[in-house]
């Protein structure tokens, strides 16, 4: 009778359906810089910790990842709203509010599959950034701020990259926008990678740049802020497969309770261990997720 039972037992461990067996899997995505390898890292050691087999894909490119979300092959990864509007939806997401942007991406998503969760407090949208010295000194803490100094002869140098100048909403747009014109002459075209250190070792005055680069808070740079709205938000968002969340509902609270604790701030230092210090990033991200009560 035991040797049936135990017959039985065998067989039905067998029989039981893979995905019994199997348990929570998900797939995390994520593009390939580091703010999107400190995110897909960070959701994965989260969701581990909270009972998930986790499979994490890195180092995507924006259609690849959006393709394999799309398709389901990544269950989740944080997306930019303004990203998204421009690239899947050719919308043009220039003078949206972060929350006009978030509500617009979330409706165009729906039939996708996709559902956008809360957004985070972080916005990597492009920013100028300035030395503090010639912000100090010309008291410029805006974009009208350096239009006005520049249209009243300061001598300014800008570090820009090679796309950024040249595209159809850039620096040419953004100098319009705001009613200044600089000299072609003050302009210094480089790699995006070199745009900071210039200003940082004063080669040039104002860069263009991210507004979550840890470089801003680490060179003691000042952001200025765009007071008339030129850059669209790229605000940080959690976004799952409709699939995926409709298997694992609880994913819902786990994601937006993750987005709640980003801001620039935090993401800044997040990105400045990486790149600038050089700790390594399950560190940085497991030292957050301690800190923040999360795990």
């Amino acid at each position: 009778m035991k040797k049936l039972v135990c017959l039985l037992s065998v067989l039905g461990f067998i029989l039981m359906p893979l995905s019994a067996m199997a348990g929570k899997s998900i797939v995390v995505g994520s593009k390939a810089f580091t703010e999107q390898i400190i995110l897909g890292t960070m959701t994965s050691t989260y969701l581990e910790h909270h009972g998930f087999d986790v499979e994490y894909k890195g180092g995507m490119g924006t259609a690849l990842l959006r393709s394999a979300l799309e398709n389901n092959q990544v269950n989740t990864c944080w997306s930019y709203t303004g990203t998204i509007l421009t690239i899947a939806h050719k919308k043009n997401a220039a003078g949206l509010t972060a929350e006009e942007a978030h509500a617009l991406v979330k409706e165009l998503d729906k039939p996708k599959g996709i559902v956008w969760l809360d957004a985070s407090h972080a916005n990597n949208t492009y920013c100028l950034t300035i030395h503090k010295d010639p912000s100090e000194k010309y008291n410029i803490t805006t974009l009208s701020d350096l239009a006005k100094a520049i249209n009243n002869g300061v001598d300014l140098i800008f570090a820009v990259n090679a796309e950024f100048y040249s595209r159809e909403d850039g620096w040419g747009p953004m100098q319009k926008h705001y009613g200044f014109s600089l000299p072609r002459s003050k302009v210094k075209r480089m790699d995006f990678g070199l745009v900071f250190d210039a200003v940082k070792n004063r080669d040039a005055d104002f860069n263009i740049g991210y507004a979550t680069d840890g470089r801003i808070k680490r060179y003691d740079l000042v952001l200025l802020e765009d007071d008339k709205q030129y850059f669209p938000n790229y605000q940080i968002v959690p976004v799952v497969n409709e699939k995926t969340l409709n298997k694992y509902p609880e994913l819902k609270d786990l994601l937006n309770k993750l987005a709640d604790k980003l801001t620039d701030p935090i993401l800044q230092n997040l990105n400045a261990k990486v790149d600038i210090e050089k700790v390594d990033v399950k560190k940085v991200v497991l030292d957050f997720l301690k800190e923040n009560g999360l795990i």
